[in-house]
């Protein structure tokens, strides 16, 4: 089995591009030749900034032979009809054969198609791969057709046996391929040939190229730890950096120097994001103080000066970034302590956040607003929170964020702190972001929760009161991560908030404020006009509400996207339960339960449930609890009731229906008519978890609820096993039919677990 070699050399790859395409490239060919007939042991893609590489091990010399049988037209058919199936095929009128079937004679065809040599396969498939290449972006160059991310110079793509290598015929826009490739650009130019991937890859080390990126980024990450310990200091770890930088260089050559005293009072933060952004540097730290004070750079070739010049080139153009960052930190801490935070938030005036939701200060009013709201359901202080809440997004007027926008937030701390605000102040600048994504970090200070809380509902009540909601993949507005932000805050610093009236008073408050009559917004506004619509809802539109612009219908249509609201936040807490490994029918089972709108509790309730439902006890209950309620609700319907929403209902139609029969009988369940043992053991069960139930569910203790309603289990299946509940004696029908009811009852009690499958 010969074993296949492919290259492609070229200009440049961009080093953000150069994985995705090394991964491309194997799964495109490899799939091409399996769809083609061949079978291969296994594959590996790799990349350099100048060449995709693709090695295949054990490939099968040639595709099988295939044979296919086809049934065509009846032989009475159209002459045409015959003439299409011949061409489909590719056969003449004496390769057919007629056959007697059921609904007639047939014509058939037997079509075989003759296996193909390898070297055949693999060229038809790289020529389509090459061609229809899923680069990000792509270039055409000279008078060909062809497109790539940058100039295609070569392709090697050779077949290697026990004989020896066999070069695949192919040829594309004038590109020929060959068994020749090429070294570093500088310290190993001019091509050589090569027999196999082993070979490849040797004669590429001699000639300075290090093909797999993980060597690379390995070594460049082990010369820099070595060099910064050797000095007493160590790299900061940047794994996106390292991955880029690999892609960048051939053959890593690390070189390490100091940064110019100068710049040394810069905070840590906006070296390392200037050296990363610009010049692609690593930070150097010194532990014990936390300053970066060198920087680490790799050169992509040795020199005679062992990388002076090129490391005196770096430095000079360092300096320059970093007196530009010197210039803007200096500017903005002159601008604070002279004229205080304010002096930026009045300009975010003229910044448009959204054309229908006004400027970004008019966001901020509203987030202050809604920070105070939230301050006292977090412990936080409410004048501090809404102070922390009008200046978090001060920063975004800076000149350093100007020039660094991911050092919002950030800046926002170090610029709270040089105008002497409380610290809780500044630390709620620079979290209030957070978290950004599933693994970051969620803030647990009171102010920066509330903050951080406000920021996010603002966002999401305000896309949501414009009808600007995510679409299928569509997001721009990031409302997706905006909930699982809120969800993370809730649940990581186990809070409990009624979600519906925080929105719903909100999306009033937006509402008011887009009508134009209220301004500026501010806390004692927003809590007069939230008051107004309380007594508006109270009196069930009886009252004409304060503010005159705030009617029935719309109140009607705000509940009805506040709703809306919630429910998106639930769909996305299922998603993010569901990456727990908790069953979407516990979260399902939870969500039916009065009270979901507090995340806290309704998480708690759920895990508690998923955990009982990996128990045997717990499974088994589920079983039990569905046959006792379908018993009931099929008795129900007979009674009349197409619904379960009154027991009471349902008890009264039941006594009004037999009260011809003579039958007496007091309201619920009665101990006194049951008759077998089993059934009054389920009777004592169902007391001793009515009282285990009841008091865990009042102190949210929801494992020991689950766990007491697990352990009606046990006397429910045996009293299935030992009584018939339809018993001819009217009065035992009755009692038992209201025993289920009971089961129903306590067991809804903790969970709707009509929603569990199975």
């Amino acid at each position: 089995m010969p074993d296949l070699l492919i290259e492609l050399f070229s200009e440049e790859i961009p080093a953000r591009m150069q994985a995705r395409a090394a991964e491309d490239l194997k799964t495109r060919v490899t799939e091409g030749l399996v769809e083609a007939g061949l079978t291969y042991a296994g594959a590996a893609g790799f990349a350099t900034p100048r060449r995709l590489t693709l090695a295949v091990e054990g490939l099968t010399g040639r595709s099988p032979t295939l044979r296919e049988e086809r049934r065509g037209p009846r032989v009475d058919a159209p002459e045409k009809a015959v003439e299409g199936f011949l061409r489909g095929a590719g056969l003449t009128r004496d390769q057919l054969e007629s056959r007697e079937e059921k609904k007639g004679t047939f014509f058939f065809a037997v079509v075989e198609k003759p296996g193909r040599d390898a070297n055949v396969i693999v060229a038809e498939v790289l020529e389509g791969v090459v061609r229809n290449f899923p680069w990000p972006k792509s270039m055409r160059w000279g008078d060909g057709s062809l497109r790539w991310v940058r100039p295609l110079h070569r392709i090697l793509c050779i077949l290697t046996t026990e004989a020896g290598a066999e070069v695949v015929p192919l040829e594309i826009d004038g590109i020929k391929a060959a068994d020749v490739t090429e070294g570093h650009r500088f310290m190993a130019p001019g091509a050589f040939s090569v027999t196999s991937f082993e070979d490849y890859a040797a004669k590429l080390k001699r000639a300075k190229v290090i093909l797999t990126p993980d060597e690379r980024a390995d070594h460049i990450w082990q010369e820099a730890s070595n060099m910064a310990f050797a000095s007493g200091l160590e790299v900061v770890e940047d794994r996106g950096l390292l991955a880029e930088v690999a892609g960048l260089v051939e053959w890593p050559v690390v070189l390490m120097g100091a940064i110019d005293e100068a710049f040394l009072g810069l905070p840590p933060e906006v070296l390392q994001t200037s050296m990363k952004e610009h010049q692609k540097f690593f930070s150097v730290r010194n532990a014990k103080t936390g300053r970066i004070e060198q920087f680490v750079t790799v050169a992509n070739r040795e020199t005679a000066d062992q990388g002076a010049t090129i490391f005196a080139g770096n430095r000079k153009v360092l300096s320059a970034r970093l007196a530009d960052a010197k210039f803007f930190w200096e500017n903005d801490l002159r601008t604070v302590k002279r004229e205080g935070m304010t002096a930026w938030t009045n300009r975010l005036a003229d910044v448009t956040f959204h054309a229908k939701l006004g400027s970004q200060a008019d966001r901020i009013n509203r987030i202050g607003a809604l920070a105070r709201e939230i301050a006292p359901m977090v412990g936080a202080d409410a004048d501090l929170a809404e102070q922390a809440a009008k200046v978090a997004k001060a920063d975004l007027s800076s000149e350093m964020v100007y020039e660094f926008p991911e050092l919002q937030g950030l800046m926002g701390r170090y610029y709270s702190d040089a105008a002497g605000l409380p610290p809780e102040v500044g630390a709620a600048c620079q979290e209030h972001y957070s978290p950004l994504g599933p693994s970051d970090d969620v803030p647990t200070a009171p102010v920066s929760v509330a903050v951080a809380l406000a920021d996010k509902l603002d966002t999401l009540i305000g896309f949501w009161a414009i009808d600007e909601k995510p679409t299928g993949s569509k997001d721009p507005y990031a409302l997706r991560r905006a909930a699982l932000g809120v969800i993370r805050l809730l649940l990581a610093n186990e809070l409990h908030a009624s979600m519906d009236q925080i929105i719903l008073d909100h999306i009033t408050f937006i509402f008011v404020l887009r009508k134009g009559t209220v301004r500026p917004p501010n806390s004692s506004v927003k809590q007069a006009i939230i008051s107004d619509l309380r007594e508006l809802l109270s009196s069930e539109g009886k009252g004409e509400p304060v503010e005159p612009n705030l009617f029935q219908a719309d109140l009607m249509k705000l509940q009805t996207t506040a709703a809306d609201l919630l429910s998106f936040i639930h769909d996305r807490l299922k998603v993010h339960l569901r990456d727990e490994g908790i069953r979407h029918d516990a979260i399902d089972a939870c969500l039916a339960m009065p009270g979901n709108d507090d995340l806290t509790l309704l998480v708690k309730r759920a895990r508690a449930l998923s955990d009982v439902l990996k128990t045997e006890d717990g499974a088994n209950l589920v079983q039990g609890f569905k046959r006792a309620n379908n018993l009931w609700r099929d008795e129900m319907k007979k009674a009349g009731v197409e619904d379960d929403e009154l027991f009471l209902k349902a008890i009264q139609i039941l006594e009004d229906a037999e009260e011809n029969d003579g039958v007496e009988y007091s309201f619920g369940a009665d101990v006194k008519f049951a008759e077998s043992d089993e059934e009054k053991a389920l009777f004592v069960a169902l007391d001793v978890a009515d009282a285990r139930i009841k008091p865990a569910m009042a102190k949210e203790d929801f494992a020991e609820a689950m766990a007491a309603m697990a352990d009606l289990r046990a006397p429910i299946d045996a009293f299935f096993e030992a009584v018939q509940v339809n018993d001819d004696n009217a009065v035992l029908r009755r009692n038992r039919l209201n025993l289920l009811s009971r089961i129903r009852q306590t067991c809804l009690a903790v969970a709707d677990l009509t929603s569990i499958e199975g």
